[in-house]
């Protein structure tokens, strides 16, 4: 379990108490990317499973059918009655990110799976063309639908699929087109509308917290080679590349004694549908790169990997064929046995190998549930300190005697509250009526709305001080915190915009609070104040 994927689970047991798909009780913080993911997960907890191992065997689950649906699909898509054997699979099947993300407890196992389904559905409604049309397609529309809730980024293969579908179902006139396009928008629209309410943003905390709208094109670059470079990528791209070449060659051949009006409907849908899972791989590297990629080791680049090998995922076995795939073979036992990051924790460009870096810290080889986490350096020591306070207090990490030491501050008014970056070992250690906040802004509004810190580690590029943990808690102390900053601080959450944001996720959520936080989303999730509290008290928006 990664540290993001017990983020995850922790906002699946504040639903299942009841407290809604919150972080922290109280506050209405969508703190998870994968909307379907948390409520997929909140299943299995309905009938008592633990929901750490829960995670693990449902994205292994997910993934294994993910690629197996991309095999059949392949089958399917080449039509023949030849040996096809796993050639695009290779890449998923012998690359370690994918076995680390896969059970990590995040999304990655859901993409797949999702990314496998809905190709497979896409290539069901080629065949159905290809036999002169008919049956449904009001499946591909539905789950196509899914995309920004499986997770938001996706939405670009959705699009994808989206005009392919048009193109093979064009035969039911606009009416049939208006039709499945209310099936795919019918979910996606409905959420994005309690979105709104709920949590007064239009899209989750994280892409605010991580401002997914920016440009940071060197950094995606060292992101993008740092997988590209690892697993010598490039072998099984031109492998990849060669095998379509001979492919396309041989379906030429196959069809020049077809009719030419059949040979060119057939042959213009065919490359549509293959069309879409490339032109989505481009595209969702490209956005990748553009934001800065991730300070996890290739994750956030799987998804794009996975389209590309989808048309491939299986070829048909000929003497044609049998160079490019004995060499997917070669390239993926290599890749199996012996590629590996040349960092054990932490890399170069703020890239961390995010499992080997916590199986290191909490000396555990498999860590997946809480005691197995017990022994992290940090949090368990602040989890217990807040627990051992006289009454309600806030738990901040600051300077000591000997390096870093929690602090108390007496909060008599408010909840416990702890604060540190690895939110996922703190929210899983700590009990679910205490308020667990970063610095980062993926639990904690204050954060997600202030400036960032200028190339600062992508992912984590907010960085709130201390003044604003302390000016908002109402304690009477300042500690090791600088008391004009808390003043400062102070001053700040009083602006009017502010008040506004705190009110839109902490305030009672009656119908009048659901319609103002509704018709408020698209300027909320905008504003901007500078991280000082210094200069964020003139109460000017940052720009």
């Amino acid at each position: 379990m990664s540290d993001d994927g017990l983020i995850v689970l922790r906002t699946v047991r504040q639903l299942l108490a009841g407290a809604g798909p919150v972080f922290n009780q109280g506050e209405r913080v969508e703190a998870n990317t994968s909307t379907l993911w948390t409520y997929l997960l909140a299943l299995p907890g309905l009938t008592g499973a633990s929901l750490n191992w829960s995670a693990v065997v449902l994205g292994l689950v997910c993934s294994v059918a993910g690629v197996g649906l991309a095999l059949d699909a392949a089958r399917r898509l080449f039509a023949s009655e030849r040996w096809m054997v796993p050639f695009g699979a290779l890449v998923v099947v012998a690359l370690p990110p994918f076995w680390d993300f896969g059970t990590s407890g995040l999304e990655t196992g859901l993409i797949v799976g999702w990314l496998g389904l809905t190709w497979w559905l896409l290539v069901r409604r080629l065949e159905a063309h290809r036999a002169g049309g008919g049956g449904r397609a009001w499946p591909v529309a539905l789950v196509l639908g899914l995309a920004p809730l499986v997770r938001p980024d996706l939405a670009l293969f959705g699009l994808a699929v989206a005009v392919a579908l048009v193109v093979l179902e064009r035969r039911r006139g606009w009416r049939g087109i208006a039709a499945l396009a209310a099936v795919a928008a019918a979910l996606p629209l409905a959420y994005e509308v309690f979105r709104a309410g709920y949590y007064g943003l239009l899209v989750p905390g994280t892409a605010l917290a991580k401002e997914a709208s920016t440009s940071r094109w060197r950094q995606g670059y060292h992101y993008l080679r740092d997988l590209t470079d690892t697993y010598w990528l490039a072998v099984p791209v031109l492998l990849g590349l060669v095998a379509a070449v001979l492919l396309v060659l041989r379906a030429r051949r196959s069809t020049a004694t077809t009719a030419a009006t059949t040979t060119t409907a057939t042959a213009t849908a065919t490359a549509v549908v293959v069309a879409v899972p490339w032109v989505s791989s481009a595209l969702l590297a490209a956005y990748v790169t553009r934001v800065g990629g991730d300070f996890m080791h290739g994750r956030m680049l799987l998804p794009a990997l996975f389209c590309l090998v989808l048309p491939l995922a299986a070829v048909p076995f000929s003497r044609r064929t049998a160079v490019p795939v004995l060499g997917m073979v070669a390239w993926a036992a290599v890749s199996f046995l012996a590629l590996r990051p040349a960092y054990d924790t932490l890399g170069p460009n703020w890239i961390a190998n995010e499992r080997l870096y916590y199986v290191v810290i909490v000396d555990r080889p498999n860590p997946v549930v809480a005691e197995d986490f017990v022994d992290h350096p940090v949090a368990p020591e602040g989890v217990a300190a807040l627990a051992g306070a006289p009454g309600p207090s806030l738990a901040l990490p600051g300077p000591g005697p000997d390096g870093l030491r929690w602090w108390l501050f007496p909060t008599p008014d408010r909840p416990d509250t702890i604060t540190w970056l690895n939110l996922g070992v703190t929210g899983e250690l700590a009990p679910l009526d205490a308020r667990v906040l970063d610095g980062v802004g993926l639990t904690h509004p204050l954060a997600t709305h202030a400036t960032s810190v200028p190339d600062g580690r992508i992912g984590h590029d907010k960085d709130l001080p201390p003044e604003w943990f302390v000016a908002d808690s109402g304690t009477t102390e300042t500690g090791f915190v600088d008391p004009a900053g808390i003043e400062a601080a102070r001053a700040a959450l009083a602006c009017p915009a502010t008040q506004e944001l705190l009110a839109s996720y902490r305030d009672p959520l009656t119908l009048d609070r659901f319609v103002r936080n509704l018709t408020g989303a698209v300027e909320r999730t905008a504003y901007r104040y500078d991280r000082d509290p210094r200069v964020a008290a003139e109460c000017l928006p940052a720009d």
